[in-house]
């Protein structure tokens, strides 16, 4: 691999590294709020320690993302100088407002929070547990703001050969943005539900802190329940408004090669072969992509190269096709499977059917706390990869944002060094996680008894 495969290489392993930690930071933040404002309402002291156990793990999680996210940002300087200078202006502005603003917000009160158990009033201390949920979703507002002028810009004007700022609310007002962020929201509290659900069940299997397991599982499935719906009917939307805004990127996504006159069906699989410009086969649901897309007339691959030719000269505009399509595809079918798992739980609770008893439900949530993981990062790769060969749509190649200074070995070296130092993380991640889930809420403070009422929980 050259310098610039190699450069894009370390920037998928470094993003969906530091993107497995992110949604979990934002969705758990947001359970131990509502635990805690829970304890603070019905003054149960096992809501407490709910509080406590959850928040430690999501402090565990909290730590390893800003050193991942930290590390992501050297590479803007290392291996994308071209397209920092180009871009800097524009993508500069919220990453900036994210780091003063959103980061120092959160960070400010996670220390009050974890200082303040004993010093401050119960509904102060819940306060800054709800300051930190609303620091981590800003904070992801404005990375969102800043990849969605690379997936649709807006709010810029070309000047002297380099992108400036013309408009900061119309940045703000991106349509991209607005379908990009509310998935990204409702992904996180998906990914947190899960990760609750699943260690729930585990002590839930082994009859230990059962009372206080069962309420915590009951919180999730609530939550999850709730946000696999939400995303499922964000991610439509979405996926229209890329069909009108990337429509290569949807053509990829669907194996499409030639554009429909008519109704046309949604390919559950294929085989598709780049090279010759068409699939081998394809197993098809009639008229569905039609009804999915929202449009009569689905573009093909084929006449969108034409086009994109005609529009920004000789080239290939082709993504990898086989990449986005099954990308797509096994971030829906993650989606679809974690939408059966949290409303069978939500039935379940409805139908007041005892959670302990269900054992083979039980065994199968700590196995799908990946599922969110397998999800968000197919979507990342189908969202990134589907955009190529274009790091800003439309105004700059991938090819033209790679350094121009940067050696084929620079690059490989540095590709090693990250992936040693994000495998001595995960490594100690995982070793603390594991650690501090499986000594339970007695790690902390002993386990209270007290019976928690369904109604204080739902």
């Amino acid at each position: 691999m050259d310098a610039l495969g190699l450069a894009r290489l370390q920037f998928a392993v470094t993003t969906i590294y530091h993107f497995l930690f992110v949604p979990l930071t934002i969705g758990l933040a947001l359970t131990v709020a509502i635990m805690e404002t829970i304890y603070v309402r019905t003054k149960n002291p096992a809501f407490k320690t709910m509080a406590q156990y959850w928040g430690r793990l999501f402090l565990i999680n909290f730590a390893v993302g800003v050193v991942t996210g930290i590390i992501q940002e050297f590479q803007f300087g290392m291996n994308w100088a071209s397209y920092s200078r180009f871009v800097g202006d524009v993508f500069g502005a919220p990453l900036a407002v994210e780091a003063l603003l959103a980061f120092f917000l959160e960070s400010t009160f996670i220390g009050v929070w974890i200082f303040g158990w004993d010093r401050l009033k119960p509904s102060a201390h819940a306060l800054a547990i709800w300051l930190v949920a609303i620091g981590t979703s800003v904070s992801a507002f404005w990375i969102l703001t800043a990849n969605s002028f690379m997936q649709e810009p807006a709010g810029y004007a070309v000047v002297h050969g380099h992108a400036e700022m013309a408009s900061f609310g119309a940045l703000l007002a991106n349509p991209q943005l607005w379908v990009e962020f509310p998935h990204v929201l409702f992904a996180s509290v998906t990914t947190a539900a899960f990760f609750v659900a699943g260690i729930s069940a585990y002590f839930l299997l082994r009859r230990q802190h059962v009372d206080l397991f069962r309420s915590s599982m009951k919180i999730a499935l609530v939550l999850g329940a709730v946000a696999t719906i939400l995303l499922a009917v964000n991610g439509d939307a979405q996926a229209k408004h890329v069909v009108q805004a990337q429509p290569m990127k949807m053509a990829a996504a669907e194996a499409v090669w030639h554009t429909t006159g008519g109704a046309a069906g949604w390919n559950i699989v294929a085989g598709i072969d780049q090279a010759a410009g068409k699939n081998t086969f394809a197993i098809q649901v009639p008229d569905l992509l039609t009804f999915l897309s929202g449009t009569k007339t689905f573009q093909g691959i084929d006449n969108l190269q034409a086009k994109d030719v005609q529009q920004y000269g000789p080239g290939n505009y082709v993504p990898p096709v086989a990449t986005t399509f099954w990308s797509f595809r096994i971030m829906v079918l993650a989606g679809v499977l974690m939408i059966l798992l949290a409303w069978y739980g939500l039935y379940l609770i409805a139908r007041r059917k005892a959670l302990e008893g269900r054992r083979r439900y039980l065994r199968l949530l700590p196995l799908a706390i990946g599922l969110p993981y397998v999800a968000n990062t197919f979507g990342w790769i189908m969202t990134e990869v589907g955009r190529q060969p274009w790091i800003v749509y439309g105004l700059q190649t991938t090819a033209q944002g790679v350094s121009s200074t940067v050696s084929t070995g620079m690059v490989a070296a540095s590709l090693i060094g990250f992936t040693v130092i994000f495998g001595l993380i995960a490594v100690a991640d995982v070793y603390l996680l594991l650690r501090y889930a499986k000594a339970g809420p007695d790690g902390h403070e002993p386990v209270v008894d007290a019976p928690l009422e369904a109604t204080a929980v739902l």
